[in-house]
């Protein structure tokens, strides 16, 4: 059984562990006169929620093909984290891996279709507000229908999050008696303080209906609803009210593992510490039809690395797509844990050392070990999207935001530290005055959650997106995300471009 329980914790096996998985999957055609009716069906139904929350290539959405928020083109990793002062620019063969590792998003403009275009979600949105209309005109108890209705409300609000993170407030029907072609056709952008209004209430109903442990692994639940909650006050600078929302997670029962590798392994993907993860599975190709799966050993392994279960990964002997910056790299105490995850060099199939020296553009990323079986398949280890280690960074950076360094923020900082790094406390130096630690909180963050797809988003919200890219040679631009030609000439005139293009 792949969804192995995380031996040695006898209150995680009841609290945490689960061998029954969501592969959020519909097939054939539904008869809206009768369907969905049973609880059965509704399990169906609200299944998909989840599609755009999948580690596949995309999912289809009334046909078009649209990218998923976890896939290895488009997904998290390229839109957030490769653009930034933490991965290399690749040059191997140009396309959009130079662009995004260069954080050049001009090309976005000319998309030839919807196909890897994200703010087409801003239909899957329109879809969700349609299925929750559906669950709230059902004969389902209250219960049943608030739970439901919990899915299809984190589902959009977490859409709408990674939407404002790209393109600024999108235009979005939350009103079902708006999902009409004569709205629809209006594409206005609302103001931010309202799109960013909408998000927090799906968040915060979806936290109040999700249960903390759903009986299913991958569903959603209470963690993940108030970590994206609180990331959303975060990037906002809304620290005030993200304070609670970080200590709610706190009282959930999550803890720090003391291995941090563990967190990125199939055989304790499931753990105390991880709320939520995209399900990977071994052997999968990634297409819609099939279980998630984690192509990572493709993009950040050189061709020529020792030891893969994969026969032909998708870069060169000596380089890989994806890899870290030599800076990111020496910023690290060389006595950290989570370090080791980066390789600065390595002996090759050849018998030949490769490194800096050699001409390796930067560390192999090795934070998903290319283990599984069958050989020559993408990988199975799940993909963690909500860990407690992040609540705990967050926290400890809005508490010295409102209140400065504080003991309680410094102590947040330690434990992950100590957990994860097998380092010792934050240097006096570093927690001197508000500033001073805020800065050594992103350093922290950076060393945590590098290669999880909240880089760019950590630096802006500190003030250091520009200085970062240019601290390793990259040229900032906007930061957002420009409108698709495609998309504005469907919007007809009301649809505005992201500032910047």
């Amino acid at each position: 059984m792949k969804k192995a329980l995380l031996m040695g914790f006898v209150a995680a096996i009841t609290i945490f562990g689960s061998c029954k998985k969501l592969n959020p999957q519909l097939y054939g055609s539904l008869n809206s006169q009768t369907f969905p009716k049973t609880t059965s069906d509704f399990d169906s139904y609200v299944a998909q929620a989840y599609e755009p929350f999948q580690s596949k290539w995309n999912f289809l959405d009334d046909g078009i093909a649209s990218p998923c928020w976890f896939s290895p083109e488009y997904g998290q990793i390229l839109e957030f984290d490769y653009g930034t002062d933490e991965m290399a620019v690749f040059t191997g063969w140009g396309g959009i891996f130079t662009d995004f590792s260069e954080a050049n998003y001009t090309f976005l403009k000319s998309l030839p279709d919807q196909g890897d275009d994200h703010f087409e979600k801003t239909r899957t949105i329109s879809r969700l507000t349609g299925m929750i209309q559906v669950i709230n005109n059902s004969s389902l108890s209250a219960d049943a229908k608030n739970e439901y209705i919990a899915e299809c409300r984190m589902s959009r609000g977490w859409n709408m999050y990674y939407l404002l993170q790209l393109y600024g407030p999108v235009p979005v029907i939350l009103d079902p008696s708006k999902l009409d072609a004569t709205d629809e056709a209006n594409l206005t952008r609302p103001q931010r303080a309202d799109y960013v209004a909408d998000i927090v209430s799906d968040l915060k109903f979806a936290a109040q209906y999700l249960p903390v442990m759903p009986g299913v692994y991958g569903k959603f639940n209470q963690g993940l609803a108030l970590t994206v909650l609180m990331r959303t006050y975060m990037n906002e600078k809304d620290f005030t009210d993200a304070i609670p929302v970080g200590k709610l997670i706190l009282g959930l029962g999550y803890s720090l593992v003391n291995d941090y590798a563990s967190l990125f392994q199939s055989a304790t993907e499931q753990n105390s510490e991880t709320m939520w993860a995209a399900i990977a599975e071994p052997g999968s190709n990634g297409q819609w039809q099939s279980p998630g799966f984690n192509a990572w050993d493709f993009y950040t392994y050189p061709s020529d690395y020792p030891g893969h279960m994969v026969t032909q990964p998708w870069a060169f002997a000596g380089d890989a797509a994806i890899a870290a910056t030599w800076q990111f790299y020496n910023s690290f105490d060389p006595a950290d844990k989570r370090r080791s995850l980066l390789i600065p060099s390595y002996i090759n199939k050849s018998g030949q050392l490769v490194n800096q020296a050699s001409g390796l553009s930067g560390p192999v990323i090795a934070k998903y070990p290319d283990d599984d079986p069958p050989a020559g398949s993408y990988q199975g280890n799940d993909i963690p999207a909500a860990r407690l280690a992040d609540v705990m960074l967050m926290l400890a950076e809005a508490e010295n935001q409102v209140n400065g360094p504080t003991s309680e923020a410094i102590g947040y900082v330690n434990q992950v530290r100590a957990a994860h790094g097998g380092l010792g406390v934050v240097p006096s130096s570093a927690t001197t005055d508000k500033n001073t630690f805020d800065l050594w909180i992103l350093k922290e963050e950076g060393w945590e959650l590098y290669f999880e797809g909240d880089r760019k988003m950590e630096l802006i919200r500190h003030g250091q997106y520009n200085q970062a890219l240019q601290s390793v040679g990259k040229t900032p631009g906007p930061v957002l995300e420009p409108i698709s030609y495609f998309d504005l000439a469907a919007g007809k005139g009301t649809l505005t471009q992201t500032p910047g293009y």
